[in-house]
């Protein structure tokens, strides 16, 4: 049992970071409009400076009524989600996070409600730009704060869920819609290239 114990224990002093796919590591935002100009040519868009809120549907439907199930027939078709261009610097940083002495690293992402190819195609990706290895470190749940560990790093500035307060401290990915958002005391990542993730990271180590 001590030898249990001592097991928990050390366990227990792992960082473990919690990392959203889409918005985060993924350039959800750019794919879209790609493909909704190259499906949809004559209809109008959202720039990316634009983007307002945190649903891409809600926003082209207040642009022109009748655009939601447009915009969804993209995001919800094959092969979206599985070529979802990796936003700068991500893995390379993910990775590397993931090596740190004392550092567990899980992508935790939510599919679509229509899930018949955005579960798989996240798996997909995950093992494309990540690895093989990464396929056991892919939590896919539609409820974030059921998931336990100590900071979750995430575009989304308002995640709510079943457990209140959740176990994880809210580090936002600043995205284009989020820019402009009141994060009510939340702290922000703006990028995974300037390096400032190493320093939060460690930051959250000394907290342990």
């Amino acid at each position: 049992m001590a030898g249990r114990r001592g097991v928990a224990a050390l366990a227990q002093k792992k960082l473990l970071v919690l990392v959203d796919l889409d918005g985060v590591m993924a350039d959800f935002e750019g794919h879209f409009l790609t493909k909704w100009k190259q499906k949809y040519p004559d209809e109008p868009f959202v720039a990316l400076e634009d983007r307002r809120t945190f649903y891409l549907a809600d926003q082209y439907e207040s642009l022109k009524e009748g655009l939601k199930p447009m915009v969804k027939s993209v995001y919800e078709s094959k092969g979206f989600f599985r070529d979802l261009p990796p936003i700068a610097g991500a893995c390379s940083a993910v990775k590397e996070m993931n090596e740190m002495d004392g550092v567990e690293v899980f992508i935790c992402s939510s599919p679509l409600f229509f899930y018949k190819h955005s579960a798989k195609e996240k798996f997909m990706w995950v093992e494309h730009y990540l690895g093989k290895n990464w396929i056991n470190k892919i939590i896919l749940t539609r409820d974030k704060t059921m998931v336990s560990g100590h900071l979750l790093i995430d575009d989304n500035v308002k995640i709510k869920g079943a457990i209140d307060p959740p176990s994880w401290e809210h580090i936002v990915f600043t995205a284009y819609y989020n820019t402009d958002m009141n994060l009510r005391g939340k702290r922000r990542l703006y990028n995974w290239t300037d390096g400032s993730w190493k320093d939060l990271i460690l930051e959250f180590k000394r907290k342990l």
